[in-house]
This record gives structure tokens, sequence and C-alpha cells, in this order.
């Protein structure tokens, strides 16, 4: 099978100034380390992919992200062969999205009291 199509971080981000989804694969505390500082984003990681694959809009631009790209060119083939044409894999994740700069929002210093909160929220699921 083709590779799925790739685009540089600096065009991701473009593409999603105009109106693309970013879908983040990667793991939730890979996640609350380091995150896409963008409005539109999207969480599933890759290990739900096949199970919640469905939420992502299919009409929709959608630009497929991990740590360097290896999952995220996994799940953008899977993607392709669930019928989403408009998706491409983000060449080298948020480790090469970081090095050209863009905005990235790191682990965040917790304030008092939100320790509390991440507790609770951590049980009700």
């Amino acid at each position: 099978m083709n590779q799925p199509q790739e685009v540089s971080p600096t065009k991701a981000l473009a593409m999603i100034k105009k109106g693309a989804l970013l879908v983040d694969v990667r793991q939730p505390k890979e996640v609350a380390k380091k995150s896409f500082d963008v409005p539109d984003i999207m969480l599933i990681p890759v290990s739900e992919l096949n199970k919640r694959y469905q939420e992502i809009p299919v009409n929709r631009k959608v630009i497929i992200a991990c740590h360097v790209g290896s999952r995220g060119s996994m799940a953008t083939r899977f993607l392709i062969n669930q019928g989403y044409s408009k998706v491409v894999n983000m060449q080298q994740g948020i480790a090469r999205w970081e090095k050209e700069g863009l905005p990235v929002k790191s682990e965040v210093k917790q304030k008092s009291g939100s320790w509390l909160k991440q507790l609770f929220s951590r049980k009700s699921k």
C-alpha cells in the first residue's frame, strides 16, 4: 500500500488555521507533559483508534500527529482504510513541531487546589 501523505509541522499549522483538525494519537501521559497549543485538537490514543475513529469527521481535513511520526503514520493508514480521504500525517510529530518553534503547552504548574480536582476527575471516569 502506498505511504500516507505527510506534511511538515509548519504546513500542518497553516492547515489548522484554515480549519483542519489535529488528532493527537499519543498516550494521555505524553500529552500531559507536552501538547500542541492549537485551538482545534482531538486526543485519541492510537490504542483506542479502532474503537473511536468514528469521532473524527470524515469530510474535514485531518492531521494525525504523535511524538516522532511512526504511530501517526500507522493511524493515518488505518483511517485511509476506513474511508478517510482527507487525512495526512505530520512529519516527526511534536518533536519536529517543537524544533520548528511552533506553539506547545508544557506541563502546567499546578495551582493550589487543582490536584484535588484532578483526583476527583480521575475517579469519575
